[in-house]
């Protein structure tokens, strides 16, 4: 029952103007700011960990304009699923390292493309389309009846979209050899630990499980690493897309420096457009024995 009302709520937005989905994303996000809720406690405590430097004030205004950037997100999701991928396309402009691109493709070992949950990702996945065949690797939503939604709005664009599995893992494999395109979100912690899983390294100073996976690939493949992220611009402007080349050691044999330089990656990106990012999630969930997590209440 309540995957049929989120369905239909989804619908309904699917329907909006872009600037009107916008304008009410700021109002749920307004709200989500005013009143005590999960997402947040949790965008609260990820803001006061990863960036100290910031006043209380200074915190305040990011939590506010974050979750409305977020709230935002998640009511234009709907409608690129929805809509013809050209539609999006069109909507993006050039940003920073416009060329970073087009010159790692022509090195022939394909391309790694990595992102955080920053700016409007479902659009970033459309424009990579548009520009060379795209493999992406995918977590299924917690709600099995939102799966094939998701699915089918990603992979409308010509997209080949794989699970987080063996399998799937070969398959990125395969279109890297193919000197395609890769794309992945790689700022979530896996799901287990370990060479094959991940391992602990910082995430703005705070140990953070992350995905040994972009180095694996990077190493066997000699594929290069590239982050980028498409912000979105103001009043239903469009999106700007960012590229930035990878830190030194993402191709590392020790898989603790890889993930240092994956999240030393992810950081660059964040800090370009810090109201943007999903600080919601709980990257911090996970902890070293001997760490307390940040989200731990006592009492």
């Amino acid at each position: 029952m309540q995957d049929k009302i989120i369905l239909s709520i989804l619908a309904l937005f699917s329907r909006l103007p872009l600037r009107l989905a916008q304008a009410l994303g700021g109002l749920i996000g307004w709200i989500l700011y005013l009143v005590p809720n999960k997402e947040q406690r949790i965008a609260r405590i990820n803001i006061a960990t990863c960036l100290p430097e910031l006043s209380a004030a200074q915190q305040r205004r990011l939590l506010r304009e974050s979750l409305v950037e977020s709230a935002r997100s998640l009511v234009e999701m709907p409608i690129v699923w929805a809509s013809p991928p050209q539609r999006w396309i069109d909507m993006v402009k050039p940003g920073a390292g416009s060329g970073l691109l087009q010159s790692a493709l022509a090195g022939g070992k394909g391309v790694i493309a990595v992102g955080p949950h920053l700016g409007n990702w479902e659009v970033g996945l459309h424009y990579l389309t548009s520009l060379a065949p795209v493999t992406a690797i995918y977590r299924p939503p917690r709600r099995a009846g939102l799966d094939d939604l998701l699915k089918q709005g990603r992979s409308q664009g010509g997209a080949t979209l794989v699970p987080a599995t063996p399998q799937g893992v070969k398959a990125l494999f395969g279109a890297l050899r193919r000197g395609e395109m890769m794309a992945l979100l790689a700022d979530q912690q896996p799901k287990a630990a370990g060479r094959q899983g991940g391992v602990y390294a910082p995430f703005f100073g705070q140990p953070a499980l992350t995905m040994v996976l972009t180095g694996r690939l990077a190493r066997k493949t000699g594929a290069p690493v590239l982050f980028w992220f498409a912000e979105r611009l103001p009043r239903g402007e469009g999106y700007r897309m960012h590229w930035f080349e990878a830190p030194a050691g993402i191709d590392s044999d020790d898989p603790v420096t890889t993930a240092a330089a994956l999240n030393q990656g992810l950081e660059r990106c964040i800090r370009q457009a810090p109201s943007q990012y999903l600080w919601s999630y709980k990257r911090f969930a996970s902890q070293p024995d001997g760490v307390i997590s940040p989200y731990y209440r006592t009492g």
